[in-house]
């Protein structure tokens, strides 16, 4: 069997359950299930539960591969919060118990394709449930979780309590408990008995609920997280100021950029973004002295090892990555400065920039691109211009034409004139069009790396200047010349508010009978 995803189209995405996934559906819980004293489902169960609640039910795809199946319904808090047992709660496995008035979402079941694991399928599929339970206004979701290591771990613990317990202040870890907890579920208690057949967890379930923060709570229940939410209709945007520094392997830049996806995808970010040409740091490796234009040849040796190592992360840690931009040599031996657009669900975009510098152009012999175009993401359509190119007004309203929201913009810059002509270009493009630009920029130096000794970089995300907006236009900044990410919540339905009826209204006014901007390219 090939690895997952080793076919670049294959891509891996969530969607509502029908009747026709229903023996992919049985092929996969008997792979999940066995072995484990559990039975996979069969079509009678499943049948109901999709007839019975069908927005409920999900199925994680790649290909045509069903990966992922996650099981809801609808029933009353007095019912779902008092201790229970699964046969009884779900109806036999039918959800013949659910509840159209319902308050409070089940999860009657989550199961995951062993050979896909580590793509974070299951966080998917939960975050499918609340945006369902968010879209639906009710409580919460709540459920009982298994214990897979209990059985063998429990003679180190007095108690399946103090077991718990242990798992909770993490001098422990369960890999189904310990990711609940991750994914902001607390405990609601233990439940004997909640699945006999279950033998690793010794028959007991997990009481566990996840309160929805934009509904009135019916009663508090014990200690609550209040904090580290984020409103429901938002883009959270993480924008990397990276630091250049010498690296020794290919191995050294994949784990630094690792970190960093990962600590954005850690506070739940929708897009972590890289700067221009980061991946000139992997000419460091083997330090020898090169021509500008030999420097610029070696770098796209590794444009194929970089693009795989993105496109894996962004699977792994659902999230969508703008991947700065990397020297590409094309068919007819033509070197382009590329930026990556990397999809959570596996799809890959490309955006050469447009304008060379004079820099670019004389010393690394990089040719322009011929196209522009909007990228439809899951958080809505986005436009990348690499650097030079934001500096051209008609460029960005070409992508706005599109439909865009959100603009990003890698950059690299030598030197404080340079990072201002990009950065009050970035401003004037976000008032003038009513759109984010997120920004993100490389600092420190590479000694012996042509046109890369020098960085200076701040890198930010900026808004138009309204009254819905950040007073000064700037959602987030950096400190220049410092190692951070920045982040920033946005919310386009703001946006598309303030273009509609704004104090001032840049698009809405256009005189098009007057102008336009007519594109020639691709």
């Amino acid at each position: 069997m090939c690895p997952p995803f080793s076919d670049p189209n294959e891509r891996l995405y969530v969607r509502q359950a029908t009747l026709q996934d229903i023996p992919a559906i049985i092929r996969l819980s008997r792979r999940v299930y066995a072995n484990t004293g559990m039975y996979g489902y069969t079509e009678g169960p499943l049948t109901g539960q999709m007839n019975n609640f069908p927005e409920g039910q999900f199925v994680a795809v790649v290909g045509d591969q069903v990966v992922g199946y996650c099981a809801t319904f609808r029933i009353a808090g007095e019912v779902a919060l008092a201790p229970h047992d699964w046969t009884s709660i779900t109806g036999n496995g039918y959800a013949s118990r659910h509840d159209p008035e319902g308050d409070w979402l089940y999860g009657m079941e989550v199961c995951v394709d062993p050979d896909y694991r580590g793509y974070r399928i299951g966080q998917r599929l939960y975050n499918e449930r609340k945006a369902l339970c968010q879209s639906l206004e009710l409580q919460g979701v709540v459920f009982a979780g298994r214990l897979p290591s209990l059985r063998r771990r429990i003679r180190k613990f007095d108690s399946v309590e103090a077991y718990v317990e242990a798992i909770k202040a993490k001098k422990q870890r369960d890999d189904v408990l310990s990711f609940q907890l991750h994914n902001e579920f607390e405990i609601h208690g233990i439940i004997p008995h909640y699945l006999d057949a279950d033998h690793d967890s010794m028959g007991y379930g997990i009481h566990l609920v996840w309160r929805n923060p934009a509904v009135a709570r019916n009663g508090e229940r014990g200690k609550q997280k209040r904090y580290g939410k984020r409103m429901p209709d938002t883009v959270r945007v993480g924008t990397v100021q990276y630091q250049q520094r010498p690296v020794a392997s290919f191995e050294a830049f994949s784990d630094i950029v690792t970190y960093f996806v990962d600590v954005v995808s850690t506070y739940k970010g929708d897009f972590v973004v890289f700067p221009e040409l980061f991946t000139l740091q992997l000419l460091s490796i083997e330090r020898r002295k090169e021509s500008p234009a030999a420097a610029i040849e070696a770098i796209t040796e590794y444009a194929g090892a970089y693009h795989d190592l993105m496109r894996d992360l962004a699977l792994r840690y659902n999230i969508n990555i703008v991947g700065g931009s990397t020297p590409v040599r094309e068919a007819d031996g033509s070197i382009y400065n590329m930026a990556y657009i990397f999809l959570r669900d596996g799809q890959v975009f490309s955006q050469p920039k447009i304008h060379p510098t004079p820099n670019e152009a004389y010393w690394w012999n990089i040719s322009g691109g011929r196209r522009v175009a909007a990228i439809e993401t899951d958080c809505g359509p986005i436009g990348v211009l690499i650097c030079y190119d934001a500096e051209f007004p008609e460029v960005t309203r070409h992508l706005v034409d599109q439909g865009i929201q959100i603009l990003f913009v890698p950059f690299c810059t030598d030197e404080r004139q340079s990072y201002l002509r990009v950065r009050y270009c970035c401003q004037a493009r976000a008032v003038e069009n009513q759109l984010f630009v997120v920004m993100s920029g490389n600092v420190g130096n590479l000694p012996n790396v042509p046109n890369m000794e020098l960085q200076y970089g701040q890198s930010c995300i900026l808004t138009p200047c309204d009254f819905p907006f950040a007073r000064d236009g700037i959602a987030a900044d950096t400190t220049p010349n410092v190692e951070t990410v920045a982040f920033a919540d946005l919310r386009p339905q703001v946006l598309l508010t303030a273009r509609n009826s704004g104090t001032v209204k840049n698009l809405y006014d256009r005189r098009h009978e007057l102008y336009s901007v007519n594109w020639r390219g691709d």
